[in-house]
């Protein structure tokens, strides 16, 4: 039996198929390796899954339609698909709207033809945001609350796969869970991400842009707590009837559950590197969020979800991670 992992090259799936290559599973992972932010360090993260003799890797972007179904029709074995691959940032989505469109909304749904016509598959567990929470102002998030007024085309892409998913599970039983992650960092993570940026400016010693003059917060969680989340939801597919609902789908926020301040989400960073950050206060950006905030009251209890990283200890691990590849003393 194996494992299909979607954007294997990318920060989330990288960290996914290591954990579950770790314990044991097959784990066939695939990625397009595009130019959204530089592909040296995702082709880094592949050249370290490839030293597990249980992975192995194609390259391939989710939105072919021919080369995903000769995938799973070429691995009979497949019983599972952990979909990551997707095009990420609030902020890119203003500027090529379409390669939002193309990955996020043709890609998952070619992921889920192909996913149907896999005899022996068990579950099929995607990545959502909290981006799609929008503009609303009831803190913590509940995956209740209602999700009508995205903010960004991002978050309206991701939306998108939440309701596609949902229509597979009823038309065809598929058992499919998608998880709305909150703002996640640690080692390998994004060139386009808070911790990487403000690393990066503080030891060049450039300004650092804070947005909404650093009024903004964000639920930070730690890499390790999404991926043991995330397996957590893979063992644990749902199914119709549970809760009342006879469709086969569920969502689940997965977030650390304690909103951290911009400005102390920087002195964290500050602390660990021994360096102040010089700060070049900005206004909102379109598209942004003031605040995330997760309720994760039902992955608590139907996944065991318990994320326990402080931003302190996480950052820690992120900033020596980072000195590490790019060999600073």
């Amino acid at each position: 039996m194996s494992i299909l992992v979607t954007g294997v090259a990318g920060f989330i799936g990288f960290h996914t198929a290591k954990a579950l290559v770790k314990r044991g599973d097959r784990v066939i992972g695939i990625d397009n390796i595009n130019d959204y932010y530089d592909p040296r360090l995702k082709e880094a993260r592949v050249a370290e899954l490839r030293a597990a003799p249980e992975f192995s890797f194609v390259k391939l972007d989710i939105a072919d339609r021919g080369g995903m179904l000769a995938l799973v029709a070429a691995n009979r074995d497949l019983t599972g698909i952990i979909h990551l691959a997707g095009q990420a940032g609030v902020r890119y989505s203003l500027e090529n709207p379409y390669s939002y469109v193309d990955a996020n909304v043709m890609g998952t749904v070619v992921v889920l033809e192909a996913a149907r016509r896999i005899d022996r598959l068990s579950a099929l567990t995607y990545a959502s945001s909290s981006s799609v929470y929008g503009a609303n102002c009831k803190q913590p998030f509940s995956v209740e609350d209602p999700v009508d007024k995205p903010v960004s085309l991002y978050a309206a892409s991701k939306r998108s796969c939440e309701l596609i998913a949902r229509s597979y599970s009823h038309l065809y039983g598929l058992p499919a869970t998608g998880l709305r992650y909150f703002t996640v960092y640690g080692p390998w993570g994004r060139p386009d991400m808070a911790a990487w940026l403000f690393t990066e400016a503080i030891l060049a010693d450039r300004p650092i842009k804070v947005f909404n003059d650093g009024k903004m917060a964000r639920d930070f969680t730690y890499i390790d707590d999404i991926v043991a989340g995330t397996i957590a939801a893979h063992d644990r597919p749902p199914r119709a009837g549970h809760a009342g609902d006879q469709v086969a789908h569920r969502l689940y926020n997965l977030g650390n559950h304690k909103p951290e301040n911009l400005l102390d989400f920087i002195a964290a960073i500050e602390q660990a590197l021994g360096r102040k950050a010089k700060k070049q206060l900005l206004p909102m950006q379109p598209g942004d969020v003031i605040e995330s905030f997760a309720d994760i009251d039902s992955a608590r209890r139907d996944l065991g979800f318990a994320p326990n990283t402080s931003v302190e200890d996480g950052i820690a691990r992120f900033v020596a991670w980072y000195k590490r590849y790019h060999n600073i003393n």
